[in-house]
């Protein structure tokens, strides 16, 4: 059973709609084909009208739609042999809502990491609702690490409300845990792609998001602060969370201008889950495309180049030293 946002509602009448003329050519011998066509046309027209004009605050929920595919659907979609997963940072735990292993695209040998929400209520629990602890990154960086010793690609697909803040993630170590990775994942010796498939937020997203190549597809979202949070702070109520989506600029297309990311994934008319197969295929089209680039390029220049990408973001300012007084 499909699920509907809000301002999704016409599509969802178009699409009862077509159903039910189908329930009525199945009992009968009825001829519904013109109308069948009219009523799929109306449909794509309305996908069409209502995707095109989301606003920042739409697109967060688009991001965070219960159908939109997550990182193992992908995986699934863009390997062209058995995903194998890997297990366990050696040190605590094997965290759930991080998955990652060795799978294959057009023949290539690829180290996929991701972070991995439930499809049901049960599932969420299972995977801590995309929100890794500190065993998380430590799993994702040694499977970079096994990739670099192997010379294979790293793909990382970030969907994540956050790191876990519990009690006990902060006791075995969050912030360090995410900040060796930025530190690790900037001097890696092989070619790292990073796409936010969903949430992109704070820190918990960026502990896997450092990349020679970083994408958004068209309905995420990346800030180091969700608009709930942002609303909750400076106005100390929630109820303003879509002026807040609309100041962070946290879209693709505002974090594209601000040149914080390197390029945007159409995704299929009607967002993701409207057709998560072909939201795979894009994703996957648009890996080979900077794969087939990146790997030509020398291992020194990669890890210079991404040094560099990121030390130009944002602006820093040096004060004048204050002038004495006689």
């Amino acid at each position: 059973m499909q699920t509907f946002l809000e301002f999704e509602k016409p599509i969802q009448n178009v699409i009862e709609q077509i159903e039910k003329l189908k329930e009525v050519a199945a009992q009968g011998s009825v001829d519904v084909q013109p109308t069948l066509k009219d009523l799929e046309k109306k449909l794509a027209e309305t996908r069409k009208a209502i995707y095109t004009g989301l606003s920042p605050w739409e697109r967060v929920q688009v991001s965070r739609h219960p159908d939109r595919p997550y990182s193992l659907k992908y995986i699934e979609i863009m390997s062209d042999a058995t995903f194998v997963e890997l297990h366990g940072d050696r040190t605590v735990k094997d965290d759930k809502a991080m998955v990652g292993g060795f799978g294959m695209i057009e023949g290539r040998t690829v180290m996929f990491i991701g972070q991995q929400k439930g499809i049901n209520t049960k599932m969420r629990q299972y995977r801590n609702f995309g929100m890794p602890n500190p065993e998380g990154y430590r799993k994702a960086l040694r499977l970079m690490k096994l990739a670099e010793k192997f010379n294979k690609p790293v793909v990382t697909l970030i969907d994540t409300p956050g790191a876990f803040p519990g009690l006990e993630a902060e006791e075995r170590g969050q912030g360090e845990a995410i900040a060796r990775n930025l530190y690790e994942m900037v001097q890696l010796k092989v070619p790292v792609i990073c796409i936010i498939i969903g949430e992109g937020a704070s820190g918990g997203a960026l502990g896997i998001g450092v990349g020679d190549k970083v994408l958004m597809l068209e309905n995420t979202w990346y800030s180091v602060i969700s608009p709930e949070s942002c609303s909750s702070i400076l106005w100390r109520s929630w109820d303003y969370k879509e002026q807040a989506a609309k100041a962070l600029k946290l879209t693709a297309t505002d974090m594209l201008a601000n040149k914080l990311i390197d390029g945007i994934v159409e995704e299929p008319l009607g967002g993701a889950h409207a057709d998560p197969i072909e939201a795979g295929r894009k994703v996957k089209a648009e890996v080979i495309k900077h794969l087939d680039k990146l790997t030509k390029t020398d291992p020194e220049k990669l890890v210079e180049r991404r040094i560099k990408k990121f030390c130009d973001m944002g602006v820093v300012l040096k004060a004048k030293p204050a002038a004495r007084k006689r």
